[in-house]
């Protein structure tokens, strides 16, 4: 059987179709209506974007940029050249080298051949550059600043490059230098006291100028 409804909407009359049409037409409408609330019940997955692949990436630094710290002992034989500048006051000129041994988990190298080359007055301190030479040739440059070169006096370095696998170098380290025997002459014999610093080896392949001008 089929019959037609009609609803007033203000002045129009709607209709409701009686056919199979009419039928087909609401279940359209309630299968939307279904579509519609699984859709708001799902959570949008946010796209991964560049910066976030970035930030993983950067994140996990590699081995070459670890930073180690160290101990060591190194003891030096050398000379220096005295000028007195009255009652009290002196400057002096020195060179020391001799062998370097590191200690700790994340030193550097087991050893190195160190050479020291630097000025000392009693007024303005203490100035100097190293040089570090391992088993391979590799070395590694740095410069020093302290009180002076007597017993108990701070000494402390900063790592300004180096080659081979100590190309980018950076760190610093601290020592105090203590004589062994008396001065004979020229000669200054010696050892260093409570060496201990750390360091970061880099990934540049370019050697680090000094401020003494230059690259070594």
């Amino acid at each position: 059987m089929h019959f037609a409804a009609s609803f007033p909407t203000g002045g129009t009359i709607m209709r409701l179709p009686s056919d199979s049409s009419g039928r087909h037409c609401l279940r359209t409408i309630a299968l939307l209506g279904v579509l519609s609330i699984t859709a708001c019940g799902q959570r949008e997955t946010p796209p991964t974007t560049a910066a976030t692949a970035t930030t993983a990436t950067t994140e996990s630094p590699g081995a070459a940029d670890a930073k180690g710290g160290f101990t060591g002992s190194w003891t030096t034989i050398g000379n220096r050249q005295v000028l007195d500048l009255g009652p009290g006051q002196q400057a002096s000129v020195f060179q020391l080298s001799g062998s370097m041994l590191l200690s700790g988990r994340e030193r550097i190298n087991l050893g190195f051949q160190a050479q020291l080359i630097g000025f000392s007055d009693t007024t303005t301190g203490l100035q100097g550059r190293s040089v570090w030479t391992d088993e391979h040739g590799d070395k590694v440059f740095s410069e020093l600043g302290g009180e002076g070169l007597g017993p108990g006096q701070l000494i402390e370095g900063k790592f300004t490059g180096g080659t081979g696998r100590y190309a980018g170098i950076s760190g610093e380290f601290s020592f105090k230098w203590k004589r062994i025997g008396a001065i004979e002459g020229n000669e200054l014999t010696g050892r260093v006291v409570g060496l201990s610093g750390w360091a970061r080896l880099g990934s540049s392949s370019v050697v680090a100028p000094t401020t003494a001008g230059g690259q070594q």
